[in-house]
């Protein structure tokens, strides 16, 4: 008989609990990137302040339905997708409704993928530029991209006359800068980052990769909130406490040009925070933190019950300390691409994405905008490519194993997992390289993602009112906030799809 794992104590005061955080952290590298860089300013730039609700929503109704999933997880020692997997309903080829939807999911979630590599190429194309046409090429956008804001500047100031000298220059400019000929740097940095970072997957250096990105995101955020402050020195760009009083108030935002904002918000909320994708990798990081083997398998003896309360009492402290960090960074990105891009008129879009969400610095850095935006961005983009390639190729290893292709013991998912990540790279590498549209590419992921919450708001009441061990069973209180987070999950979901289809049709 093989022997019992051996189980932990839980931690019995604060300070001793923090020293077990770390899976929210793991997950809050990956949160904060592509839908907080580029979907809530794209957002905010479309809407301005008006759905800055929905953005506060989207980051805090989700932790109670993360933790609901976690909690499966510790109780019954199973994986996310395995549990999701027992929920009622329809069957197909062995396999339950939620696993098919969630293949769906994470066929798109390599797109968006691609259009974070596509970004990450960008940012170090226009950083870094590999040949003599990139730097000619760099040079005529820059220097449409600088007239732009200059133009929207002069049109917010009620400065007509130098607006139409600038949008005279500009015209001249881009007409200069379309005859260039396309350089093939970008190109060359896709393919360059996603054989790189395959090749880190490939030899394991998790944990040190994790570590820059973790040290690059976190001063990418303070750069953001100083840029933010520094914003409310400046009247003409502060945001003042009518503008952020509306943008809590529910309410949404008129059509322009023929676009809802909302659909984009929509999107954007099936990304920022805890994002479907994130819902289920979380309780992957919990196990391998060490969670589940501390608690031990279950039995009907009270010390198991006790570990088990104590070690869910320190994941919920490690999701709840990751959603402050990860809103604070939304709200962030959020307010200041309302206030700056909003007020432009400049929504960010293809291949001048990066140029567009540089703007966002230039009323508070000036001429040190852009060099400072290209590094953050590189960091915060990387930093997602990374993890989720990971924390993704652990769900699809996962995936095969219940589908029976893959073996189930432990040293052939973890070579697999690995396995998994490179080509999850290589196949976003390539996605990049051939659609070359990053902020396309990530909304629709985002819009997968919102579509599979309701999915996940139906899986977590059953794990809640079927699965719960009654000893483990948590207060009123949370049952309130859990219902609010489901009824959340399941509303944006069927919104989203109703939006779409209206879109269509």
């Amino acid at each position: 008989m093989p022997a019992r794992p051996a189980t932990t104590e839980p931690p019995r005061t604060l300070r001793e609990s923090l020293a077990h955080l770390g899976p929210g952290i793991v997950l809050a590298s990956s949160i904060v990137g592509s839908g907080e860089l580029i979907a809530t300013t794209t957002t905010g730039a479309q809407a301005g302040f008006t759905l800055l609700w929905l953005i506060l929503l989207g980051c805090v109704i989700k932790v109670a339905a993360q933790v609901e999933i976690g909690r499966t997880t510790l109780t019954w020692g199973r994986t996310s997708l395995d549990a999701f997997d027992r929920v009622p309903g329809p069957r197909f080829a062995g396999r339950g409704w939620i696993y098919w939807a969630w293949a769906v999911m994470t066929a798109l979630i390599v797109v968006q993928q691609g259009g974070i590599v596509a970004g990450v190429a960008q940012t170090l194309a226009a950083g870094l530029p590999l040949t003599a046409a990139g730097r000619s090429w760099n040079a005529a956008h820059d220097e449409a991209a600088a007239l732009l804001v200059a133009e929207a500047t002069a049109r917010r100031s009620d400065d007509d006359a130098t607006a139409d000298s600038l949008a005279a220059k500009l015209a001249a400019t881009r007409t200069a800068a379309a005859a260039l000929p396309a350089p093939a740097d970008e190109v060359a940095w896709s393919l360059i980052t996603g054989g790189v970072t395959a090749g880190l997957l490939a030899l394991g250096h998790y944990r040190l990769i994790e570590l820059v990105s973790l040290a690059l995101v976190g001063t990418f955020t303070l750069v953001t909130l100083l840029a933010l402050v520094l914003l409310q020195i400046d009247p003409a760009w502060a945001v003042s406490g009518r503008e952020l009083v509306g943008g809590l108030v529910p309410a949404l935002p008129p059509a322009t040009d023929g676009r809802s904002p909302l659909v984009t918000a929509l999107a954007t909320f099936g990304i920022i925070g805890v994002g479907a994708s994130e819902l289920m990798i979380y309780p992957y990081w919990c196990l391998e933190k060490g969670y589940g083997a501390a608690v031990g398998p279950r039995d009907d003896s009270p010390a198991w019950a006790r570990r088990a309360r104590g070690w869910l009492r320190v994941m919920q402290l490690d999701a709840w300390a990751s959603m402050l960090v990860y809103t604070l960074v939304t709200v962030c990105f959020y307010l200041l691409g309302a206030a700056t891009l909003g007020r432009l008129g400049l929504v960010p879009a293809g291949g001048e994405m990066v140029r567009t969400l540089g703007a966002m610095y230039a009323p508070v850095f000036g001429s040190w905008a852009g060099g400072a935006f290209l590094v953050g961005a590189f960091a915060v983009l990387y930093s997602t490519l990374f993890v989720a390639a990971a924390g993704n190729a652990r769900m699809v290893a996962d995936g095969l194993i219940l589908a029976g292709l893959l073996p189930a013991d432990e040293r052939s998912r973890a070579a697999w997992s690995r396995r998994i990540s490179v080509a999850w790279v290589v196949v976003a590498a390539m996605l990049a390289v051939l659609v070359r549209q990053p902020v396309a590419m990530v909304l629709a992921s985002g819009i997968a993602q919102s579509v599979m919450l309701p999915a996940l708001g139906v899986a977590v009441a059953f794990f809640r009112w079927r699965q719960t061990d009654p000893r483990l069973a948590p207060s009123r209180a949370w049952d309130v906030l859990l219902t609010a987070s489901i009824t959340g999950l399941v509303t944006v979901g069927l919104w989203t799809l109703w939006e779409k289809l209206v879109t269509v049709w």
